[in-house]
């Protein structure tokens, strides 16, 4: 019999088939950590994989007493067909990422990166599947930007 994972009772699964929810997904990732080493383009299945350590922006955290919260999340992007890394290089396993967005852009998916780096995937179609892989942990820093 196959071993099934536990999924947290407050893990997210989402999909992504136009912009709207593309937006949705992007909220939720916004400043997440991602090493280099924790991406992988995969031409044969067509698919963009990466896993996030991202913040919990969906936790209440904004009274005195809630809990800053950290969680792995996976990502895959479907219907991929060419990478375009800006600004980092792949053979870069240690360097850490920290997501601004992802944007539709002209047919094509676009991260964008803290710093100007941005890996663009041309892909005729919005396919993103999000999934909380595991259970939160606590920070205690919350990203913060300049206005």
């Amino acid at each position: 019999m196959a071993e099934q994972r536990h999924r947290p009772a407050d893990a997210l699964k989402l999909i992504a088939r136009d912009e709207e929810d593309l937006a949705v997904i992007s909220a939720i990732l916004q400043d997440a950590l991602i090493p280099v080493s924790e991406m992988a383009y995969l031409p044969e299945e067509q698919r963009f994989a990466l896993v996030a350590n991202r913040f919990r922006w969906e936790a209440p955290a904004d009274r005195p007493g809630e809990k800053l919260e950290r969680r792995f999340t996976g990502l895959s992007i479907g219907g991929v067909t060419a990478v375009r890394r800006r600004g980092f290089r792949p053979g870069d396993p240690d360097r850490i990422l920290a997501l601004l967005a992802l944007r539709w852009v002209d047919g094509a998916l676009r991260l964008d990166f803290a710093g100007g780096a941005s890996i663009q995937l041309e892909t005729g179609e919005i396919l993103c599947h999000l999934d909380d892989l595991s259970e939160p942990w606590p920070t205690r820093w919350r990203p913060r930007h300049p206005l």
